[in-house]
């Protein structure tokens, strides 16, 4: 977790980063102006320093207005606690995608190339490009677009498809989440994009869900499941809501019905979850076998 002293650590060197640039492109721009006797005896050294002049002035100006633009959104939503926030993230990486654009266009100054010549050649190559990657390019944009939606930020739980976990990362190609067994699962910004998505960690608590089926000889009626369950996590309900268990008939068939027990929990902690679904674990498995009578007061 990135703690504001780690933040302004980072701002500091990015500031003194930023001193060193300008104070390099400053220098590189006044010897443009009086050319040096150098540059004319070594025409490379020219060629060298007008490449990092188009890269220098354009990444100094981005960089300047990243740290305006992050200053202001920490002011705006008054982030105390942490600055590990995906807008912030997501200016990071189209600061990245910039400078790539900046550092292409100071090759094109090193080795002569005409940047028109340049864009029209692209232009032509562009559109088997983006046939030959257009599995990337969708991806990079959903990655932005989920980055710059207060939707999903970092360090969320979430549940997508069969996964469940924390967003530990989201990069241009993939969205990283620790699930409960402290995996790391990659799942790619296009199917995350085109995939539903429950944010539990947006609601106020967190649900726990187990679905079973019970022997219909045993006649157990929901209220006397949901009696036996509370009973069962009674001892470990620091982190139950208060009445935050509750019984869901799913389907009756010819020997079993099923049902889903649903747990709320006060907040999301991976410890004392697992705790509650090992009460109720344990005491389904007696329910199933039968082999105990539980005692309901």
């Amino acid at each position: 977790m990135i703690t504001i002293e780690d933040k302004e650590r980072e701002t500091g060197k990015e500031l003194i980063m930023i001193l060193i640039k300008a104070l390099i492109c400053a220098a590189l721009i006044y010897f443009a102006i009086k050319v040096p006797q150098l540059y004319t005896e070594y025409p490379f050294l020219g060629k060298l320093s007008k490449g990092c002049i188009l890269f220098l002035g354009p990444s100094l100006l981005v960089s300047i207005l990243r740290l305006v633009v992050i200053y202001w959104y920490i002011k705006k939503h008054r982030l105390k606690k942490t600055i590990k926030d995906n807008f912030i993230l997501g200016i990071n990486r189209v600061v990245s995608i910039f400078n790539t654009v900046f550092f292409a266009l100071a090759l094109t100054a090193l080795f002569n190339v005409d940047p028109r010549e340049l864009v029209f050649s692209v232009s032509i190559v562009a559109a088997a490009l983006a046939v030959t990657f257009k599995d990337y390019i969708t991806s990079m944009i959903n990655g932005l677009i989920i980055m710059f939606s207060d939707r999903l930020s970092l360090g969320d739980h979430i549940k997508l498809g069969e996964h469940e976990g924390k967003i530990l990362d989201i990069t241009l190609t993939n969205m990283i989440l620790q699930n409960e067994d402290s995996d790391m699962v990659i799942i790619p910004n296009s199917v995350a994009f085109g995939s539903v998505i429950v944010n539990q960690s947006k609601q106020n608590t967190k649900k726990l869900s187990i679905e079973f089926d019970l022997s219909l000889r045993y006649s157990y009626t929901p209220d006397f499941l949901e009696e036996y369950l509370t009973k069962a996590i009674e001892n470990d309900s620091d982190n139950v809501v208060e009445r935050g268990l509750s019984i869901k008939t799913i389907a009756i068939n010819k020997d079993v019905a099923i049902f889903k027990v649903m747990v709320l929990l006060k907040h999301y902690d991976k410890v004392k979850e697992r705790a509650v679904r090992r009460l109720l674990n344990t005491a389904l498995i007696k329910l199933a076998s039968g082999s105990v009578e539980p005692e309901i007061h």
